[in-house]
């Protein structure tokens, strides 16, 4: 008994956004699988030893054999990325608006950021760990330290962008400084923002592996450390293949968010 109802079909916009992202993931799948195959093949032909190249399959052996311990590890680090880039965010936006709203201090200030963003971070690693201990802390600390400068100054660049003449319209009908910079700046620096952020979350990721280098007992950054003092190179980088789909995994996050948030956003 048939009850007369078509079934659906996904219309041409639809089909049309199909194919778009089609078009847009098989060239980068087929040359990563392409770069596999030769690395593979250089491997086998060359009988390069796993102690100082592994095979992909040797690496695929050992994330399927270590997966339980490597995820265990990966959502450790993928909390110390997640709250360092939520204080780096907010901590890179009030910056900026502070500088925005207040000429005089931003003039004082901004040179100062720049000065501390040229310091190396390594450097300040076993500082973090002196000050805070080998808990969460000092890698939440170094991530906010490595990922601020991009949001802030990305937000910067959003909040100087707005058209003066907009400006002078909003000051011709009695708006002040603190209305002009919610009401017109901030909405002209969303998209400079998300634009910091997508940079931010990946520096957050190295953040998070740089402070479990100095002093971690898990996470990704203390598997990478450990396997090589035990020169189990195939682990290695096993474990930087779970740091690689970490960033993709929070970047693409970040520009989904874009997205919804910021539809206006030139993509």
């Amino acid at each position: 008994m048939t009850t007369g109802v078509a079934p659906h079909r996904p219309g041409p916009a639809a089909r049309s956004e199909l194919r778009r992202g089609a078009s847009q993931l098989l060239p980068p799948a087929f040359l990563l699988v392409a770069v596999l195959l030769v690395w593979e093949g250089v491997v086998r032909l060359l009988k390069v030893s796993d102690f100082a190249l592994p095979a992909p399959s040797a690496i695929a052996a050992v994330l399927i054999r270590d997966q339980a311990s490597l995820a265990e590890n990966a959502w450790i680090t993928a909390q110390e990325v997640l709250l360092g880039f939520a204080v780096s965010g907010l901590v890179g936006a009030a910056l900026a608006l502070l500088i925005a709203r207040f000429d005089r201090l931003g003039r004082a200030v901004y040179p100062l950021v720049v000065l501390f963003q040229t310091v190396p971070k390594i450097a300040l690693a076993p500082l973090c760990i002196l000050w805070f201990g080998y808990g969460l802390a000092p890698k939440v600390v170094l991530t906010v330290v490595i990922a601020f400068f991009p949001v802030a100054l990305d937000m910067l660049s959003g909040l100087r962008a707005v058209d003066p003449n907009l400006v002078a319209l909003m000051r011709s009908v009695g708006s002040r400084g603190g209305e002009i910079l919610w009401r017109v700046q901030v909405p002209t620096a969303l998209p400079y923002l998300m634009s910091g952020l997508k940079i931010a979350v990946t520096f957050s990721v190295i953040g998070a592996i740089v402070g479990e280098f100095s002093g971690a007992q898990a996470g990704l950054g203390y598997i990478i450390q450990f396997a090589s003092t035990q020169l189990e190179t195939p682990l290695v980088f096993a474990a930087l293949v779970e740091v690689s789909v970490l960033g993709i995994v929070f970047y693409y996050l970040v520009e989904l968010a874009e997205r919804l948030l910021v539809p206006w956003s030139p993509k």
